[in-house]
């Protein structure tokens, strides 16, 4: 039984569509990467299933729950959690306010949960009193990772983890990201980089014009000659 079921989305902003009948779908446990071309409706697809935009047709199913529609608080206490590119931490609190922001809806386990996100991600405990906007893009991407797990997510919905940071860095967020998926977290990643994310995933879908174009296996989409052609925007 997935864990996330997107089925025939249609969504946009204003008189706009940006999305016309997207239908995807995750496993528990799984890594599903999602990429196309700038402008495809990535981004707009996150925002559909994190309840932060209303879809006007098809059905969202999380958890074996229809959740089409249901508000973002909702769904955090559900089980999933939502990364996006930017606004994704609190600069002038510390790193550990930001922590403890990211238990608002259940802060009852709330020093055991810090304490586990101090062991995945040893380098926030050593600057544990910084303020967030103080540090580096990876550090914040690790942060804003750490912030969405404070509530045991079961799925995590990853909009562009590496936008922005140096290769060594990104090979650094993609190997935390290892890390979480191997606590049993399913993940649903919007990445440019697309071969180091379809390595670490299980299927892939390729998007286009705001519609389904490719899916299939990590492995079938790296070796498949029409990948190019489509991520570069070509019919």
């Amino acid at each position: 039984m997935s864990i996330l079921s997107v089925d025939g989305i249609f969504a946009g902003y204003g008189e706009t569509e940006i999305l016309h009948g997207v239908s995807l779908r995750v496993e528990p446990g799984e890594a599903v990467t999602m990429f196309g071309p700038n402008g495809c409706g990535k981004s707009t697809l996150m925002k559909t299933i994190f309840g932060l935009l209303t879809p006007r047709q098809g059905s969202i199913v999380f958890e074996n729950t229809d959740i089409t529609s249901m508000q973002t608080d909702r769904l955090i206490r559900m089980g999933m959690s939502y990364v996006p590119q930017v606004g994704n931490i609190f600069p002038s609190l510390t790193i550990e306010e930001n922590l403890e922001m990211g238990a608002f809806a259940d802060d009852t386990d709330m020093p055991a949960q810090i304490a586990a996100m101090y062991r995945m991600f040893p380098d926030l405990r050593r600057s544990r009193r910084q303020r967030a906007g103080s540090l580096s893009g990876g550090q914040r991407q690790m942060l804003a990772f750490a912030r969405a797990m404070m509530l045991k997510p079961s799925l995590l919905l990853l909009d562009e983890p590496s936008a922005g940071l140096s290769p060594i860095m990104a090979q650094l967020i993609f190997d935390r990201l290892r890390v979480i998926r191997g606590t049993g977290v399913a993940l649903l990643i919007v990445e440019h980089n697309i071969r180091t994310a379809l390595a670490m995933s299980d299927r892939g879908y390729v998007l286009a014009d705001g519609e389904n174009r490719l899916d299939g296996s990590a492995a079938g989409l790296l070796n498949n000659p029409d990948i190019g052609r489509l991520y570069l925007g070509g019919k």
